[in-house]
C-alpha cells in the first residue's frame, strides 16, 4: 500500500513534510531530510498517504520521535527509566482475533479495546517516586478525558502536574486532576507515586467524551502497580516554575481567516472544499513570517475535529461553546487543537520559518481520508532580501519524489559519502535563528508584527532561570 511519512511537530521543509500525494509505492524509496533542530519536544511519526492514512497508522505506521536538548536536561525532570512514553490507541477486533480494518469506514472508528504501547489495558510496575509520563493519542477517532484513581479510593481523582505539550515544555506546570487529549495531541505530566507505595493506581477514561461512542471497556486505560521502595531518587525534585519562555506570537485578536469544518454526504469538508478538489484546496496564502489569527468552526453536535496545522506552533487564544480554553492549554504552544462539538476556536501563529505549501486537516483519520484536508501556501516574500541557496516551495518537486529501488543507494558508503553531503549543501535548516530574525525585522518595518525580545525570538528556547 502507498505510504507517505509525516514527522508530526517538525518544521520540515515542504518536500519532506509528508504531503498526502507524495507517496512511496511498493518497489520505491524516498529519502527524507528532517531538521532535528527544534527545542526538546515529543514529536511522532505517522503515515500520511492520501486516502490510506487511517489504515496505515492503525496497523502500526506510527511511533514516538523524541527530541532532547541540554536546556531541558538542566531542569532535572525525571529521566531515563522514569521518563515513560505512553501511546494511546483504541482498536476493534473481529471474532477471530484479527484487527478490524478502518478501510471503508466513512464516519469514525471508535474502537472498544484501549491499547497503550500496543497492549490492551496493560499494567506497568513503578516505584514510589516521580515519573514523567509522555502521552500521545494515536487513535484513529477516539479522544480521551483521563484521570487517575487509587483502587482503594474509587471516585477520588488524584492530582498531577502537566508540564509539556505538543511543542515541548509549557511556560509553567499546571496542576490538574484530569487530562483531555484528542487524536495526535501530546501532553506530558509529572505524576508522583510516592504516596501510593504498595497500591494500584488505575488510569481511567471518562464516559461521554465529545460525541465518541462508549463501550464496556472504554472507561479504563491502564494500571500502575506501585512498588514498596524507590530504588533511585535522582531527578525527583519539584517541577520548576517557570519552565520555558515560549516565544509567543505577538498579540493579535482580529480574525484573518475562518475555516468551517463540516460534512457533505459521505465527504468531510473545510469551507465546503475537499482535498481532492486540487484547483481549490489551497485555502490560505499567508505571507512568510506574517502573524495571523485563524478561526476554526464546528457547527455539528455529532462530531468533534482535532485540527492539525502543519509547520507552525500556535497559541489557543479563545474557545466558544461547551468549554473554555483549558488552563494547561493557556500555558502551551500547540500544533493540534480539539475543535469540539459546536465550538469555535481561535488560534494565533506566525507562518514561518519557511515558505512553501503545507497541509491542515482534521486528525480523525477517517475524516482526513474522506477528505477533510486542505492546504495553505506560505507565500514567498519577493523583497525579503535574505539570501537562501535552496527553495523548497512545492511538496511535489520532482527531484525529491520517491524513486525506484536501487541497492547501490542504500549502502552506508553512499549515504555518508553522497546523500548526506548533498542534503547538507542545501542549507535547508542551518540558519533558522537568522532566518526568523530577518523575518521579524522585515515585518517590524511594515507594521506586520511587534518585534519580540531577543530571548523570545530564539527557536531554541531559553528555559527557567537561564537568562529570560
Amino acid at each position: 500500500m502507498d505510504t507517505s511519512v509525516h514527522l508530526h511537530g517538525s518544521y520540515s521543509r515542504a518536500p519532506f513534510d509528508g504531503w498526502a500525494e507524495d507517496v512511496t509505492k511498493r518497489g520505491q524509496y524516498k529519502d527524507y531530510y528532517f531538521p532535528n533542530w527544534q527545542s526538546a519536544r515529543t514529536l511522532w511519526y505517522h503515515d500520511h498517504a492520501v486516502h490510506h492514512t487511517a489504515e496505515n497508522a492503525y496497523f502500526g505506521q506510527a511511533g514516538f520521535y523524541i527530541l532532547h536538548d541540554p536546556a531541558e536536561d538542566s531542569l532535572k525532570l525525571p529521566s531515563g527509566k522514569y521518563d515513560v512514553p505512553l501511546a494511546l490507541a483504541s482498536k476493534q477486533y473481529k471474532s477471530n482475533g484479527d484487527l478490524y480494518s478502518p478501510a471503508g469506514e466513512t464516519d469514525s472508528l471508535w474502537g472498544d479495546v484501549i491499547h497503550v504501547n500496543g497492549q490492551p489495558w496493560p499494567y506497568f510496575k513503578v516505584e514510589p517516586r516521580k515519573y514523567r509520563l509522555r502521552f500521545l493519542n494515536t487513535a484513529v477517532s477516539r479522544a480521551f478525558n483521563m484521570y487517575f484513581e487509587d483502587d482503594k479510593r474509587v471516585g477520588v481523582k488524584l492530582p498531577f502536574q502537566i508540564m509539556g505539550a505538543d511543542t515541548g515544555l509549557m511556560s509553567r506546570p499546571v496542576t490538574s486532576t484530569s487530562l483531555q487529549i484528542s487524536m495526535a495531541e501530546r501532553w506530558e505530566m509529572v505524576f508522583d507515586f510516592a504516596a501510593y507505595a504498595g497500591k494500584n493506581i488505575t488510569l481511567r477514561n471518562n464516559r461521554d467524551v465529545q460525541a465518541d461512542e462508549d463501550y464496556a471497556g472504554t472507561d479504563r486505560v491502564m494500571r500502575f502497580v506501585v512498588g514498596s521502595k524507590a530504588l533511585d531518587l535522582t531527578n525527583n525534585g519539584p517541577v520548576p516554575s517557570p519552565l520555558a519562555n515560549l516565544g509567543l506570537p505577538p498579540p493579535k485578536t482580529t480574525v484573518d481567516r475562518t475555516f468551517k469544518f463540516g460534512r457533505s454526504g459521505s465527504e468531510w469538508t473545510i469551507n465546503d472544499v475537499t482535498f481532492a478538489d486540487a484547483a481549490n484546496r489551497i485555502l490560505a496564502k499567508p505571507k512568510r513570517g506574517k502573524v495571523e489569527v485563524w478561526q476554526l468552526e464546528n457547527s455539528s453536535g455529532g462530531w468533534s475535529h482535532p485540527v492539525h496545522i502543519h509547520l507552525v506552533d500556535f497559541q489557543i487564544i479563545s474557545r466558544e461553546g461547551n468549554r473554555p480554553v483549558l488552563e494547561y492549554e493557556k500555558a502551551a504552544l500547540k500544533d493540534v487543537v480539539l475543535l469540539g462539538t459546536n465550538e469555535k476556536v481561535k488560534v494565533l501563529a506566525k507562518y514561518a520559518p519557511w515558505d512553501g505549501v503545507y497541509m491542515f486537516h482534521c486528525h480523525n483519520l477517517i475524516h482526513e481520508d474522506h477528505d477533510m484536508m486542505a492546504a495553505f501556501n506560505v507565500s514567498v516574500l519577493e523583497d525579503f532580501g535574505y539570501k537562501e541557496t535552496t527553495h523548497f516551495i512545492d511538496p511535489m518537486e520532482e527531484r525529491w519524489l520517491a524513486k525506484s529501488e536501487d541497492p547501490a543507494k542504500s549502502t552506508q558508503a553512499y549515504v555518508e559519502g553522497t546523500l548526506l553531503p548533498m542534503f547538507d549543501a542545501t542549507n535547508a535548516y542551518k540558519n533558522v535563528k537568522e532566518t526568523e530574525e530577518a523575518l521579524d525585522k522585515y515585518w517590524s518595518t511594515r507594521g506586520g508584527v511587534i518585534k519580540r525580545d531577543e530571548c523570545a525570538s530564539k527557536r531554541s528556547r531559553v528555559y527557567g532561570k537561564r537568562g529570560c
